[in-house]
């Protein structure tokens, strides 16, 4: 892996980011605050790694999905404890509290939309290599 800087990918990383931090601070309950939240959660942190990284779009996915999951699955436990920060708003922000089946559901969701958003872009631009080379 070799550190590479995308424009595109740190932009859109850095309006996720904003929306998150609204998202976090103004709403306190309900589907867009956990579930839609998590949803872009996975998408910036695609964006974050797409934008400082050479890897590719199906290993960029499968390290997101990985970070994700074992976050939600070190909710099962009392990690916070471990490290002293279970009073901590930041961390309980960024970690959470609990765990969720439907957070995995909305973490997939998320990647798989990234993954099919990737390969329509994809698709797009090699049928445009392909009309601009035979004409």
């Amino acid at each position: 892996m070799k550190l590479q800087f995308n424009k595109n990918y740190l932009v859109l990383a850095h309006t996720l980011f904003l929306l998150e931090l609204a998202i976090a601070f103004i709403i306190k309950t309900g589907f867009i605050r956990y579930t839609f939240g998590d949803y872009l959660c996975v998408i910036l942190l695609y964006a974050i790694i797409r934008g400082c990284s050479s890897l590719s779009v199906r290993a960029s996915a499968v390290v997101v999905l990985f970070i994700a999951y074992s976050i939600e699955l070190l909710q099962l436990t009392p990690f916070l404890t471990y490290f002293n920060l279970q009073n901590s708003f930041t961390a309980s922000l960024i970690f959470g509290n609990t765990f969720h089946v439907s957070d995995l559901l909305a973490y997939t969701l998320g990647i798989t939309t990234v993954v099919g958003i990737e390969m329509l872009i994809s698709k797009s631009e090699n049928t445009k290599k392909i009309r601009l080379w035979n004409q």
